[in-house]
């Protein structure tokens, strides 16, 4: 007989006798977890038997559209290639350097369909940076393009997605059952892909995401059959990768925006041109966004079909969650954090679900770094956020910031997630980091960037004053730095790094 089961409060989900907290919400409906079977095989189960007509793609810039049965067939066309004329087979990194197209995520299908191990970077790095990832992970093969190709270090087989030979690749016959792999054994907890962390507070690494846990994250998305999902995100990022692999099982088209730099009133066109239902963004594309609504006002008629706004890939501020709100009363707004939180005005929900134990739905780990990997999972599964968080009565996860940004003021611990919080509530200020500086005595100093409003004349002792008369003493700024813009990666996050090391070059040339 099996122990009982714990005693679990029905309202917080906390068990006592186990000193842990629980999931409240329902079981996800995935596969026995021993079952061989692929990410891309599970979800094309899915997918109605008549498929339907509409696009599975969208290019956002040229209108391109590939409707759903030439998304299957291309995807099977071009596994079979991968095999037949690329010698692409089970255990192969394939590192993917490319701009958004609606070649990649046919091309994210297919290699994960032959139990090739997707690796996609981001296509702006430089060649040095990519040589470094290219390290990492060990590709056989890269797909790239012609802007791109030069990047690559010298000798890795390389595919242009541009060229006419990959197009020809989906025109390939699909012989002895290439496409669906089924003359090969894909384990659920086989690499499915190798993504690349962001190095925000250090070097990059290389975290592995098996084919289950791509079922498990896309079961928790909550999207419904026939959205028309618009991806203003990289799809290099876990973000962007994870919601392009909607297409499939819940039959969603996804528009992919494809333009090189973003601009808030194109994608907002873009919403209202494709009928949109859903968006998924960053924090500082969903600013681009409230602001151009603040500004012009016939701009929010082009969200009519809009229902959800995704935000992830960094925080999310009280206050433009509050600005958003008041342009968009009718869209539900979703901050991301490995599981998903519904935001609905007028109360701004805590995020759900970020210490239960997830086996499932984390990561395998990180690529050729035991020490890092062990210093992330534990010995019983499970994942060490580096997330600072207290849970209320009611089993709300409230994430205050992350650990290693924590700045260490004489024995204090200031997390710079609240000063920007406060600071973005004022009026006159856009956006705001705060970083750490080193100090003989105190040992940290909290320091600030600045983004102010356009017109305002916002200065720094306003700025210190603003947040003195709302903190503890040691929460208090000491340095203001009035910028242009606040360096971030293409998720989103602060380059929190890079702020930290202009702080010591501006506040050391003074000295």
């Amino acid at each position: 007989m099996p122990p009982p089961a714990p005693d679990v409060d029905p309202r917080s989900g906390y068990c006592a006798a186990t000193k842990t907290f629980h999931s409240l919400r329902p079981p996800l409906l995935l596969p026995p977890p021993d079952l061989p079977l692929s990410y891309p095989s599970f979800t094309f189960s899915l997918l109605p038997a008549a498929l339907p007509s509409r696009p599975a793609l969208v290019d956002s810039s040229t209108g391109e559209a590939v409707p759903f049965p030439a998304f299957l067939s291309r995807v099977r066309a071009l596994a079979a290639a991968l095999r037949a004329h690329l010698g692409v087979s089970q255990g192969h990194v394939a590192f993917v350097l490319a701009p958004p197209s609606v070649h990649v995520p046919v091309l994210y299908y297919a290699l994960m369909a032959v139990g090739a191990i997707v690796s996609p970077a981001n296509p702006a790095l430089t060649a040095s940076e990519i040589s470094d990832l290219v390290a990492l992970s060990g590709p056989s093969v890269a797909f790239a393009v012609k802007e791109t190709t030069g990047k690559l270090p010298p000798g890795l087989k390389t595919v242009l997605l541009d060229s006419a030979r990959f197009l020809s690749f989906f025109h390939e016959p699909d012989c002895e059952g290439t496409a669906a792999g089924t003359d090969v054994v894909i384990n659920q907890s086989d690499a499915a892909v190798i993504l690349y962390s962001s190095g925000t507070t250090g070097r990059a690494k290389a975290v592995v995401l098996t084919h289950r846990n791509l079922m498990a994250s896309n079961a928790t998305r909550g999207a419904a059959a026939g959205d028309v999902l618009m991806l203003a995100v990289p799809i290099f990022h876990i973000y962007g990768f994870t919601f392009c692999l909607r297409v499939a099982p819940s039959a969603n088209t996804i528009v992919l925006h494809t333009a090189r730099r973003f601009d808030a009133r194109a994608v907002l066109a873009a919403v209202g041109r494709f009928g949109a239902t859903r968006l998924a963004l960053a924090p500082p594309a969903l600013l681009a966004i409230v602001q151009s609504a603040e500004e012009d006002e016939t701009l929010i008629s082009c969200a009519a079909k809009l229902q959800v706004v995704n935000s992830g890939g960094a925080p999310l501020s009280t206050e433009l969650f509050r600005r958003f709100s008041h342009k968009f009363p009718d869209v539900c707004l979703i901050q991301l954090y490995l599981f998903m939180n519904a935001l609905k005005p007028p109360k701004m929900l805590p995020i759900l679900a970020v210490i239960y134990k997830i086996r499932i739905s984390a990561t395998k780990g990180y690529a050729g770094d035991k020490d890092s990997t062990s210093a992330t999972l534990d010995s019983q599964g499970w994942l060490r956020t580096g997330d600072l968080c207290y849970i209320d009565k009611d089993g709300i996860v409230f994430v205050i910031d992350r650990l290693k940004e924590l700045i260490k003021y004489k024995g204090y611990q200031v997390p710079p997630a609240e000063l920007e919080s406060m600071l973005q509530t004022h009026p006159d200020i856009d956006e705001a980091a705060v970083v750490p500086y080193p100090d003989d005595q105190a040992g940290e100093l909290p320091v600030a960037f600045i983004v102010r409003r356009s017109g305002s004349n916002l200065h720094e002792a306003q700025i210190k004053e603003f947040v003195a008369k709302q903190v503890v003493h040691y929460k208090r700024i000491h340095h203001v730095f009035l910028v242009n813009a606040i360096p971030k990666n293409a998720a989103g996050k602060i380059l929190r790094k890079d702020l930290a090391k202009l702080a010591l070059g501006h506040i050391s040339s003074k000295l």
